[in-house]
């Protein structure tokens, strides 16, 4: 007796989401087959899956999240090893405030760039209204 792997969502969803998940398994190559494809069957088609594959971030990405959770790197899944799963979660909850520390970084190096650009503007500004009044 063999034991089906098949995600046991698979019943649920509909052909495109079916074929959605087919070619995220096999990677970048299929969407952009399909849409050449889509372009030589019918011109219209292969533009939907162009315009899907970019708002979906499809083109600009390795592999889907949705993907990545189905193979259990981004679920909280236990391995069977409690070191191992106490390791992970205190790598993942390090790494998620280091991205939160970073993004403040770069919010507050924004902030200071735009408030510079600002400052010079308003000293180029009165430089040249103080031209003027001498004029």
């Amino acid at each position: 007796m063999t034991q089906s792997y098949a995600p046991s969502y698979a019943a649920q969803r509909s052909w495109l989401g079916r074929a959605e998940d087919f070619l995220d398994d096999k990677g970048k190559g299929a969407w952009i087959a399909a849409m050449v494809v889509g372009f030589i069957a019918f011109w219209p088609l292969g533009l939907a899956v162009l315009a899907y594959m970019i708002w979906s971030k499809r083109m600009f990405k390795s592999m889907s999240c949705s993907k990545r959770a189905r193979r259990g790197v981004v679920t909280g899944r236990s391995t069977g090893n409690a070191a191992f799963d106490a390791y992970k979660a205190d790598t993942l909850a390090r790494l998620e405030e280091e991205q939160t520390n970073f993004e403040a970084f770069l919010t507050r190096l924004r902030d200071a760039k735009d408030k510079a650009e600002f400052d010079q503007f308003m000293a180029e500004r009165s430089t040249d209204e103080d031209d003027a009044q001498k004029a």
